[in-house]
């Protein structure tokens, strides 16, 4: 009969019609869970029936959970009451709620009456995950709500308006393993805050106002978040124990330098990206450089430390700094990279060696030979001030897949026909690689290429030939010329092709016949005629938008694979529209 009773619509149950009850309110129901979210609700549903488990209460206007007899509710585990207007909880309701273990109530006011609210979150003795996120918390507040939550795994504080992390605050909670404190005004982290934490793993102090790390000791963090701080120093403890940490975001802070990290044998993620670092060498900055004064700094008298020994980082991110130079040597100990940006920075050349001797790690093996090769597969170094790649920084990056080089200043030299056989690391008819121009052909892994906004002027013949590139963006090179021959090498290979907003006309796009290419942009030019090599393409994509189209002329065989075409922006003709019949 209880189970049937669940099932009936709300109408026909045979609660008593009131305000909140699911007699009047369009609650979703089964006969486990109920969820009640946005439906206008002012006070707890008490009449309810037996068994539930699952009760989703948010976005409603509830103020209190307090003075209520709720005998249906002994089974209840998952309580979500986010976004309401709670302000008082009870012990006698809590009491009521046993088998309780997760337990959301972020976006509320639980910053008023927290003496007596905090008092009552003693009953949750078995709550394994408490949302208390955007209440005004400060402190203290926070510190006694959780004072007796033993079972406590994972825990969202963020939100709130706490200013330091007290010492003991976590003293209740030993089993805690996801911490979120992000988006307070943090900007101390007492001693003996985190470190009784000995299952902690994942910890968000992300938008916070935290200037230094120093020090940093907690081994079993796989997942450590510091975005959007003010750091400008993060230096971990010299022990013998490795630590654990996996993941490490560092990013929009105002570090100077690579952070040390000795024993970070673990790690994987690293972002770094939008700092103040100018150099990836040891020993590159002084005390006199930080805005704000340190004890710590006392260390940058002493011997210079040697480079992190981060052997298992597959993703690196140093974009949005003030890097002037891409140091290989750097690079050499992260055996396992495999994606890199150094987008935004102010890169001006590559450096196969450090500039300073003495800067070469101090425990290092014998010298490095002369083609050291990384594992990097992505690459991306948009927005910088490169104006030439030499030939062995392609040899040094046999695995690499995708590179975006968009807004440098790189020339394509010229590569050599097909019928031409032997070494490409020795030239090219018009200048030597690494004079003026970049080599771009005979890459051998190199399947997507972004040189949009380089001011390339000419493409050469066979600029791209033996590199078995899928997808190519020339685009926003003005006045860019694409003569017969430029692409060759890439008919077999090339699916997707953009030459967007070059200003070209008909005389400077001469597309070879490319028997693989899917996409095509070529919006923004002054073409008054497509390319004609195109009619061997079996096209999917086609956009031609804002040039001086009057018709399409004759489609071709891909009339029968295009899926998609923009023509705006173009003069067409009403007399030539036959394209369309097509």
């Amino acid at each position: 009969g209880c189970l049937l009773l669940w099932l009936l619509p709300p109408i026909l149950q045979g609660h008593s019609s009131t305000e909140t009850g699911p007699s009047s309110t369009p609650c979703q129901q089964s006969p486990t869970k109920v969820s009640c979210k946005g439906v206008g609700l002012q006070k707890f549903p008490e009449e309810l029936g037996q068994g539930i488990k699952y009760l989703e209460l948010s976005n409603n206007f509830i103020q209190n959970l307090s003075g209520s007899y709720m005998p249906g509710f002994g089974q209840l585990e998952y309580l979500d009451m986010c976004s309401n207007q709670l302000e008082a909880v009870s012990a006698t309701t809590l009491a009521q709620l046993p088998r309780l273990r997760s337990l959301l109530l972020g976006s509320n006011h639980l910053h008023q009456n927290f003496l007596a609210n905090g008092e009552a979150f003693h009953q949750l003795r078995r709550i394994e995950v408490l949302d208390l996120s955007a209440n005004h918390l400060e402190s203290h507040m926070a510190a006694w709500y959780i004072s007796n939550l033993t079972s406590l795994r994972v825990l969202d504080l963020s939100g709130n308006t706490m200013a330091r992390l007290l010492s003991g605050t976590f003293r209740s909670n030993p089993r805690l393993r996801q911490l979120d404190l992000s988006n307070n005004y943090i900007m101390e982290i007492q001693e003996g805050a985190l470190e009784p934490l000995g299952e902690l793993e994942v910890v968000n102090l992300a938008l916070n106002s935290i200037h230094c790390i120093s020090g940093f000791n907690l081994m079993q963090l796989r997942v450590l978040n510091l975005s959007h701080n003010a750091l400008e120093l993060f230096a971990s403890e010299e022990g013998t124990e490795p630590y654990l940490l996996q993941v490490l975001d560092l990013s929009h802070n105002r570090l100077l330098s690579f952070p040390e990290l000795p024993k970070a044998h673990d790690l994987t993620h690293l972002n770094l990206s939008h700092n103040l670092i100018a150099s990836l060498l040891p020993g590159s900055h002084h005390p006199e450089d930080f805005v704000l004064p340190y004890k710590e700094m006392g260390r940058f008298n002493r011997t210079v430390r040697p480079l992190p020994a981060l052997t298992h980082v597959a993703d690196l991110d140093l974009s949005n700094n003030r890097l002037e130079l891409f140091p290989f040597t750097f690079f050499h100990s992260l055996g396992s990279l495999h994606s890199l940006s150094l987008a935004r920075n102010c890169l001006q050349e590559v450096a196969r060696e450090s500039l300073t001797n003495h800067t070469e790690p101090s425990d290092a093996s014998p010298a490095l030979p002369e083609h050291t090769e990384l594992s990097v597969r992505w690459l991306d170094l948009h927005s910088n001030a490169l104006r030439v790649l030499p030939r062995w920084f392609f040899d040094s990056l046999p695995q690499l897949e995708t590179m975006d080089l968009g807004s440098n200043s790189l020339q394509p030299c010229e590569g050599q026909g097909s019928d031409w056989g032997g070494d490409l690391g020795g030239g090219s008819h018009v200048s030597a690689p690494g004079d003026t121009c970049t080599p771009f052909y005979s890459v051998p892994r190199l399947k997507h290429l972004s040189l949009r906004e380089n001011n390339i002027s000419t493409l050469h013949p066979h600029a791209f030939n033996r590199t078995p590139l899928l997808s190519l963006d020339l685009s926003g090179n003005r006045d860019l010329s694409v003569p017969r021959g430029a692409l060759g090498g890439l008919e077999f290979s090339l699916q997707e092709l953009s030459l967007r907003g070059n200003q070209m006309d008909e005389s400077k796009a001469e597309l070879p016949c490319l028997g693989t290419l899917r996409v095509l942009d070529l919006s923004g030019n002054h073409l008054s005629l497509l390319p004609a090599g195109l009619s061997c393409s079996p096209l999917e994509s086609l956009d031609v938008g804002n040039n001086n189209l009057q018709t399409l002329g004759e489609l071709g065989s891909w009339s029968h694979s295009l899926r998609e075409v923009s023509v705006a922006g173009n003069p067409l003709s009403c007399c030539s529209l036959g394209w369309l019949d097509a």
